[in-house]
């Protein structure tokens, strides 16, 4: 398998810290990674459009030639395909709960988070629009809210005692939100908790960039 990916985008990086946390399980994956330059555009060029014609990242390229290019889908497919131990539990209700918490992060907080930073800093280069990313800033609180209930019962990982799909995700899209040298998350002390606490771990803290 190859997976074309580039550091510090937030998608990218949830399938970055997916492949540590269970290569902290134990679990070995005979993946190729390979870095698509997209301050160059690299990620616009024929070659990268073959493979995903959205031109985004990642993208996982499978031995039969299948390409993936949603990060959940790469996710997904991985639990699947790759043996050892998950990030999501067996049970289905406890699947079903963490599966909830990542899709509520996604749609509350991180669709939303994405287009903050373009707004406010893009990496693209895009120009700034102010207005609409004071916009999207409030929309986000309600859901950074959600997440602070959920963690003051002082549990060390969104859906519980282990590290989750959620996790990456929630984790990715906030090391994109400190590049825009904005702190959005006020004064939610749980929500501060698992941030400094979840990428501080031995597991991960090496991924992060800022």
């Amino acid at each position: 398998m190859k997976l074309y990916t580039v550091p510090l985008a937030p998608n990218p990086m949830r399938v970055t810290l997916y492949l540590a946390e269970r290569e902290a399980l134990g679990c070995a994956f005979d993946i190729e990674r390979i870095i698509v330059n997209t301050l160059k555009g690299k990620h616009r060029e024929e070659a990268h459009l073959a493979r995903n014609p959205w031109g985004t990242l990642p993208v996982l390229e499978l031995a039969s030639g299948t390409f993936i290019t949603e990060s959940l889908s790469i996710i997904d497919y991985l639990e699947a395909a790759v043996p050892g131990p998950r990030l999501l539990p067996d049970d289905p209700e406890a699947m079903a709960v963490a599966r909830n918490i990542e899709r509520t992060v996604e749609v509350r907080i991180t669709f939303d988070l994405a287009w903050y930073v373009h707004c406010q800093k893009s990496p693209l280069g895009l120009p700034p629009e102010p207005e609409r990313a004071a916009e999207l800033a409030q929309r986000i609180q309600p859901g950074f809210d959600w997440v602070n209930t959920l963690l003051a019962d002082g549990r060390p990982f969104l859906s519980g005692q282990a590290p989750s799909t959620a996790d990456c995700t929630l984790a990715a899209f906030l090391q994109f939100m400190r590049f825009t040298d904005t702190d959005l998350l006020g004064n939610r002390t749980e929500l501060r908790r698992w941030d400094e606490a979840y990428r501080s771990r031995d597991t991960v803290r090496d991924l992060f960039m800022m």
